[in-house]
């Protein structure tokens, strides 16, 4: 799924709208209370944000579609680039050490070697435990 379809699909129901309002308005409460209470002069602003957006929450949500639409493609952007960042993030301090260690130790787990003179590279194993119902109930 691209990040244009996520975006159009971004569901904005009375109920979600709601809850954006109340959820977002009630941290920006919370924020702004933590702010007074550090006598920051930025407190007064947050707070009228929160108490407006939680008020629209419970009285009016529709009045913050726009809003909620912008907000959740932000998140819809921010999250399709923190997987990308986390995925090359987890490559390179996993994946990529267990490979030079493998390359060092001269361990090939794969076993993709060519061999020319193979007539197969089937690896035939004997297990005295496979037995008939094994095989159809595996799991």
């Amino acid at each position: 799924m691209t990040i244009l379809t996520e975006i159009k699909n971004i569901k904005s129901t009375r109920k979600d709208l709601r809850n954006f309002g109340m959820l977002v308005g009630g941290v920006l409460l919370v924020l702004g209370a933590i702010l007074f209470w550090y006598g920051k002069g930025s407190a007064p602003y947050i707070l009228g944000a929160g108490g407006v957006l939680f008020a629209c929450g419970v009285i009016f949500p529709t009045i913050l579609t726009p809003l909620q639409k912008v907000w959740m493609a932000l998140a819809v952007v921010m999250g399709f680039i923190m997987t990308r960042v986390i995925l090359t993030i987890l490559f390179f301090i996993v994946i990529t050490p267990l490979g030079v260690g493998f390359r060092l130790a001269g361990k090939r787990p794969l076993d993709i070697k060519i061999d020319r003179s193979a007539k197969s590279y089937w690896h035939y194993t004997v297990d005295d435990n496979i037995s008939g119902g094994g095989i159809e109930k595996q799991f």
